[in-house]
């Protein structure tokens, strides 16, 4: 019994790195999830929000995270305040790098649409709500 428990930990052990590169591999967003052209119009990134708050379970109803969105920027994704907020749902655009890159939309620019929708409702659905985005969640 103790061989078997000794070889089952050290065999864990052993794939820990490739369990971190499936976790990885799982933060990557497919191109074709969503795929909505949110340059084309507020209709456009309202379809956009609602498929990603169904896709990742966003908390509330798809019309709660379009609700987020309209009151941080009002559905306008070249948004920005000098405190230092950009996007659609108003991201800090100093800790965007790393959330962006946690949420599998690494190397996108706060200012893409898919993108900030993406990490937006990842982040809500991680909370468990949309209190992050104090004001309008």
């Amino acid at each position: 019994m103790r061989r078997a428990l000794v070889a089952a930990l050290a065999s864990a052990s052993l794939s820990a790195p490739a369990t971190t590169a499936v976790a990885r591999e799982a933060q990557i967003v497919p191109v074709r999830v969503c795929n909505y052209e949110w340059r084309a119009g507020t209709w456009q990134i309202k379809q956009l929000i609602r498929c990603a708050a169904r896709r990742w379970d966003s908390p509330g109803t798809p019309g709660q995270a379009i609700s987020v969105a309209r009151c941080e920027s009002n559905l306008n994704p070249r948004a920005y305040n000098s405190g230092g907020y950009a996007g659609l749902f108003q991201q800090s655009t100093w800790y965007w790098p790393g959330r962006a890159d946690q949420w599998g939309q690494d190397d996108r620019s706060v200012f893409n649409g898919r993108a900030n929708i993406i990490v937006s409702v990842r982040m809500a659905h991680a909370a468990g709500s949309w209190s992050p985005w104090v004001g309008c969640g």
